[in-house]
């Protein structure tokens, strides 16, 4: 687990199937101006492109250094907090927070393992599937009658959310540190839940038929808790002896 100075620079920012390359040139403007600098994108429309050079005003080192993935899970490899940015309420949907109250609680666990935060289409926003791989959702309160909100400036709002909460001295940094634990990684993560559908469908409690609601409750019981690493495996512990049964130990007799 990388623990830099600055916890800025465990927070990634992720956009995922931007269809308009210039949004993401100025999203890269927007997240150096705030000190954030890991861009990943999923899927862009097109990338390199120089429309996203022109929009970004000299922040072409974010742009270099971006990652292209072809799934969110590769964005997402290695990250222990992910933030889903999100205007809509949905059914069964985690806590949602405002840009503000997210801030500190990523700019704590950014001090210790990386964070993402999860930007969807311009259009659409980011699809259900999409929020299950994610353990909160946030929200940028506007205006309920024209909630419309620029990708780059969606970005520039929560980048400077962050940098708001950063700590107000290296020894609150440190303090942070020492108070949390372990989280699992994302990869992990969505292991545990492949395995946890596969025995579900062994011990015939998840309907082969119709899956998806029983296993996106599932997950959003679970991102509540932000599953520690220890924890995770105990669970998967637990996993593998329900998909191969191993018999009990007897019982020693106590000394009379």
């Amino acid at each position: 687990m990388s623990k830099p100075d600055n916890p800025l620079a465990n927070v990634r920012i992720v956009l995922s199937h931007t269809s308009h390359p210039g949004n993401i040139g100025a999203a890269a403007r927007a997240m150096k101006t705030m000190g954030l600098h890991d861009l990943r994108l999923v899927q862009p429309k097109s990338f390199p492109d120089p429309m996203a050079v022109a929009m970004s005003a000299g922040s072409t080192d974010v742009l270099d250094g971006a990652v292209t993935t072809a799934t969110l899970s590769e964005s997402l490899a290695g990250a222990t907090l992910v933030a889903g940015c999100t205007a809509r309420r949905r059914d069964l949907s985690h806590d949602l927070l405002s840009a503000r109250e997210a801030a500190p609680i990523l700019i704590s666990q950014a001090s210790v393992a990386p964070v993402a935060l999860v930007f969807g289409t311009e259009m659409s926003g980011l699809t259900n599937a999409e929020l299950d791989q994610c353990q909160m959702l946030v929200r940028i309160p506007a205006n309920p009658d024209y909630s419309s909100l620029n990708l780059a400036a969606a970005v520039q709002i929560l980048g400077y959310e962050l940098r708001c909460a950063l700590p107000d001295s290296e020894y609150a940094v440190a303090d942070a540190r020492k108070s949390l634990a372990e989280l699992a990684v994302h990869e992990d993560l969505e292991l545990f839940y492949r395995e946890m559908e596969q025995a579900l469908l062994q011990i015939g409690f998840l309907n082969p038929a119709a899956p998806r609601r029983l296993m996106t409750r599932l997950r959003r019981l679970y991102a509540r808790t932000r599953l520690e690493k220890d924890e995770l495996n105990i669970l998967m512990g637990i996993l593998k002896h329900i998909k191969t049964p191993t018999p009990a130990r007897p019982v020693e007799p106590e000394n009379s």
